[in-house]
């Protein structure tokens, strides 16, 4: 079972608690009336799905309510990070790109893994 930090709440709570969203720092087009039902389409129904970093929204549906946002590997499932709505990540794919794409070869090991600070996921 993981531990997810919640930024609102400071502290690490059971994976049960939270709730994933989709993909974070989406742009709404500015004029929807002016936007081409292309344009338009892309926004409500295409998102990324990188191998390796991804930015998530996710919510503490069963604890403060809030949502906020996630920097996971979606190779390892790790969470690399937490942080509030409108805040900005500190890792990206760009800085991080020497992180080899799998680091725990057993459940074992990755319950062994834990992310030092108050930010991410702990086993």
């Amino acid at each position: 079972m993981f531990h997810i930090y919640c930024p609102y709440c400071e502290e690490y709570r059971e994976e049960e608690e939270f709730h994933p969203k989709g993909q974070a720092h989406l742009s709404r087009p500015e004029d929807p009336d002016d936007c081409s039902d292309e344009a338009w389409g892309d926004y409500l129904f295409f998102r990324d799905n990188p191998r390796g970093i991804h930015h998530e929204m996710w919510v503490h549906a069963q604890g403060c309510r809030k949502f906020f946002n996630i920097t996971r590997h979606t190779v390892t499932y790790e969470i690399l990070e937490t942080y509030k709505m409108g805040e900005q990540p500190t890792i990206t794919a760009e800085t991080n790109t020497a992180r080899p794409a799998a680091t725990a070869s057993s459940a074992d090991d990755r319950a062994a893994t834990e992310v030092k600070g108050a930010q991410g996921v702990q086993a």
